[in-house]
């Protein structure tokens, strides 16, 4: 067998089948780029779903965490560190937010949002105990764990995994007369957790009042707008937030993927004081949330994003990406949509499934990832240039081609 095959044979026997990859087995990667085990290079076009923001292997970043490895690494939160003071104090001040729920994985942030929001519910606005509701949309992906996939309308996340938690209420996305309604109807609604642009679903856009008209109906009706910026933020969209492109604050933030630099994992909820400070020692927490390789790391990322260039660099790049994409309608692409570097491609169904169309990008040196039948996502790492823009999307167009000609 080739070094590929025996290492994906490898993984095949050992490891549970809960992903289903493209055969390509990383060795190295630099910038944009990741080099397999065979030495064949791919660019990468998912920067592990944004996680990988800033390219593989950037020197502020790995020069950051390979500096705090000789000096400690974890104490948990039973003592303070020296390092996770910085990182909370100007991540706070990135998003214009006073205090940080430093964790790891955006799972964790999300269900720590969730019982943020229950916490406010009760000691704040006062719903009836048991009864705090959250409002959430449609097409809807925060995560894997029971009680997010309770909230999911995707068959592949919730079959067998029941019974499910309750206190959700799920609208379609966009819709916010459907939101208005769903507040008269559910007087215990403590929170509306929304994604800002909807990555797994297809990088999905929402109409331009929709956020605006989110923010203004939680306001009135005294509930927290959750956004969950765990793809969407720091950087992806040309915007420190997705939130930021139509001029929207909500009431907390929930961070992760980039935040670790693709280095480690590392996540947060970030909110005012009124909102995060009720929470009380001992009802939440995590040994490794905020250790301090990850508040290391994630301050850098927070330096780097307060310059201002990565998300500039995205919004110009991305206005070249969606034009290039643009293209490529009616020569086997139905529909573009996106925001910055994050695009999400409709395939014409009749030519190939979305997971063909990828594997046929990979043996052309380009990698991406599909979602939802015949649709492929691109969310090339910040630091791609526009030629690499261009040989992504003219390799796209010689598959589409080939497939048109079949």
């Amino acid at each position: 067998m080739t070094t590929t095959a025996s290492a994906v044979q490898q993984v095949d026997d050992h490891a549970a089948h809960n992903y289903h990859p493209l055969p390509v087995v990383v060795a190295t990667g630099e910038g944009a780029w990741v080099t397999d085990v065979d030495g064949r290079r791919y660019l990468d076009c998912l920067a592990a779903y944004s996680a990988v923001n800033f390219g593989h292997g950037h020197p502020l970043l790995v020069a950051a965490a390979k500096e705090q490895l000789d000096r400690i690494t974890l104490t948990s939160r039973a003592f303070h560190s020296d390092r996770l003071g910085p990182f909370v104090e100007e991540l706070a001040a990135l998003a214009g937010k006073e205090m940080v729920l430093p964790m790891n994985t955006g799972a964790e942030a999300v269900e720590s949002g969730i019982k943020l929001a229950r916490a406010w519910g009760y000691r704040v606005k006062g719903v009836p105990a048991g009864t705090a509701t959250i409002i959430v949309a449609d097409g809807n992906f925060h995560g894997r764990t029971t009680t997010i996939v309770s909230f999911s309308d995707d068959p592949t996340a919730r079959d067998d995994f029941g019974p499910f938690t309750p206190g959700f209420v799920r609208v379609p996305y966009g819709d916010a007369a459907a939101l208005e309604a769903a507040l008269a109807e559910h007087p215990a609604t403590v929170a509306v957790l929304l994604e800002p642009i909807q990555g797994e679903a297809g990088i999905i856009v929402p109409p331009a009042d929709y956020l605006p008209r989110v923010r203004e109906l939680c306001t009135q009706q005294g509930v927290l707008f959750i956004a969950d910026e765990i793809q969407s933020g720091l950087g992806r969209t040309g915007a420190t937030f997705a939130c930021d492109l139509v001029g929207v604050v909500p009431d907390v933030y929930l961070l992760g993927k980039a935040l670790g630099g693709g280095i480690v994992p590392v996540s947060a909820v970030v909110a005012d004081r009124d909102v995060l400070g009720v929470l009380r020692p001992g009802e939440h927490g995590s040994t490794f949330g905020g250790n301090p390789l990850a508040a290391s790391v994630g301050l850098a990322v927070v330096r780097m994003l307060a310059t201002g260039e990565y998300q500039e660099r995205a919004a110009r790049l991305g206005e070249h990406l969606q034009s290039r994409l643009r293209e490529l309608r009616g020569r086997g692409v139905v529909a573009v949509r996106g925001a910055g570097l994050w695009a999400g491609i409709d395939i014409d169904p009749e030519l190939a499934d979305g997971r063909r169309v990828c594997e046929l990008l990979m043996e052309r040196g380009v990698l991406a990832k599909d979602t939802h039948g015949s649709t492929i996502r691109l969310a090339p790492p910040i630091v791609v240039e526009a030629h690499e823009l261009d040989h992504a999307v003219d390799q796209l167009a010689i598959v589409l081609e080939g497939l048109r000609l079949r």
